[in-house]
């Protein structure tokens, strides 16, 4: 196997990765990937979106039996089996991992258990566990490691008392008290998770606001939303340090005016940032040139070195699964000679799958200013949503930044109900270049909440019908 030749060697086999390999067969090339976990999928499938989101709607699930009697259901002795919560979670995964198995043998590509390191040109040296080595050859080579959790110095994790996102995944019971520190993606999701599991929880953030990426209203939304469920904030604040104690821990810091802060609870969750992994690659003496940890690369992914792309969370893009996705199929499609189009990062969307939900795709209302645009917005609220309030969830609005010049969509900001399904289509509204004026002529169905959207972008020019 070892002697064989391939056309490109893929190394990683998360959402970056596996994609790259399954397009690469589809294309008739002869594929090979490695990864050094036991299980196939990466971070994504086996520590981080998969998982994260089955917790996710285990919680919703919970806090929507607590509120059955509101829809005529009456319900008793609901009891949250957190053991049985983790045994879905695992069958979650497990499947999501056998289905990249399947999909592997699928498409013809050979899967190498083991860490790998380039041996340039052409080549890939594979150890296994124990010990043993194989040499890939190979003619194109794509770097698909992804990132683990970056470590904050004086914050080490030991995963009980102090965890990280790995850890907090595979807890055997519900913390009384949590403290997040981190404000983004992560931090808001596992808040929402443990906070409706019953913990007492504070999210701590550094910059001034909740999910500090987003849209100024929607952060601003998302904090009353949390404050009404219960969920503590403390934004402006930098945490210093943590003192583990025998009921749990102690954090302390300063806000931005200087004012000392102490928090108590039994668990502190450590949910900032993840940084590249690159780490025994070999990247050493090669052309392939790092910054500040992230690989650099062209709009095909291509790297320093001639044949060898790299993809995902080792490239400065956002670190997106979707976004790996794409960038792989990019590195494919040009190592085959297909001539793609390279992605527009503007029309990358972010999800955030906390309660309520949080999506958006291109530039927020304060970076369309900022870009000298004459800004028009459009807004409408869940809150005169029909469905919105059928299905009991009517917190939140749907926000659509255009300019004026053109009517063209330059961004559009969901916070509310099934706002990561809704921003699909925003994504396929902005990617034909659609106006404001087009998105609000188009027939939805009714009642649905997708009608918001609609209604936002009739908004923009003072046509909305249900406010």
């Amino acid at each position: 196997m070892a002697n064989e030749q391939f056309d490109v060697t893929v190394i990683g086999s998360g959402p970056g990765g596996y994609v790259a390999a399954i397009r690469a067969g589809q294309l008739g090339l002869k594929v090979a990937i490695v990864e050094k976990d036991k299980r196939l999928g990466g971070t994504c499938t086996l520590r981080g979106c998969i998982p994260t989101k089955q917790l996710l709607m285990s919680a919703h699930v919970y806090e929507q039996m607590q509120h059955a009697a509101d829809f005529g259901v009456q319900a008793s002795g609901i009891q949250l089996a957190f053991a049985d919560v983790q045994k879905r979670k695992e069958k979650v995964v497990m499947k999501n991992s056998k289905g990249i198995e399947f999909l592997m043998k699928k498409n013809k590509c050979t899967v190498f258990k083991g860490t790998a390191k380039l041996a340039l040109p052409g080549k890939v040296e594979v150890t296994g566990e124990d010990g043993s080595k194989q040499t890939i050859e190979t003619k194109s080579i794509i770097i698909a490691t992804g990132s683990v959790v970056r470590p904050i110095p004086g914050f080490d994790t030991d995963g009980k008392q102090v965890v990280n996102s790995d850890h907090i995944l595979e807890l055997t019971e519900v913390p009384k008290s949590l403290i997040v520190m981190g404000a983004g993606a992560v931090g808001v999701e596992f808040a929402s998770v443990y906070s409706r599991f019953g913990a007492e929880t504070t999210l701590v953030e550094l910059l001034p606001r909740l999910v500090p990426l987003e849209d100024e209203e929607v952060s601003a939304e998302l904090a009353k939303s949390f404050r009404k469920r219960g969920i503590k904030s403390q934004v402006d604040t930098k945490l210093e340090k943590v003192e583990k104690t025998d009921k749990g821990v102690v954090v302390t810091g300063k806000t931005s005016k200087g004012e000392d802060v102490r928090l108590e609870a039994e668990m502190l969750l450590v949910a900032v940032g993840r940084m590249p992994f690159t780490q025994g690659l070999g990247l050493e003496g090669t052309k392939i040139k790092v910054e500040k940890g992230f690989i650099q690369v062209d709009e095909f992914q291509q790297t320093g070195e001639q044949g060898v792309y790299a993809i995902g969370d080792v490239v400065p893009t956002p670190l997106l699964a979707h976004l790996a996705s794409k960038e792989g199929i990019v590195a494919v499609e040009h190592l085959a000679g297909k001539n793609p189009r390279p992605i527009n990062l503007r029309l990358v969307p972010n999800c955030t799958y906390c309660d309520p939900e949080v999506a958006s795709v291109g530039l927020t209302e304060a970076k369309a200013r900022a870009a000298g645009n004459d800004v028009k917005l459009g807004k409408f609220p869940f809150s005169a949503s029909g469905k919105a309030r059928i299905l009991g969830e009517e917190e939140g609005f749907v926000k659509i930044v255009s300019e004026s010049k053109y009517d063209e969509i330059l961004g559009v900001h969901i916070i509310g109900p099934h706002a990561t399904e809704l921003i699909a289509e925003a994504c396929v509204a902005m990617q034909l270049e659609s106006t404001a004026e087009e998105l609000g002529n188009t027939m939805h169905a009714h009642p649905t909440v997708s009608e918001a959207v609609m209604e936002a972008a009739e908004g923009v020019h003072g046509k909305t019908i249900h406010i």
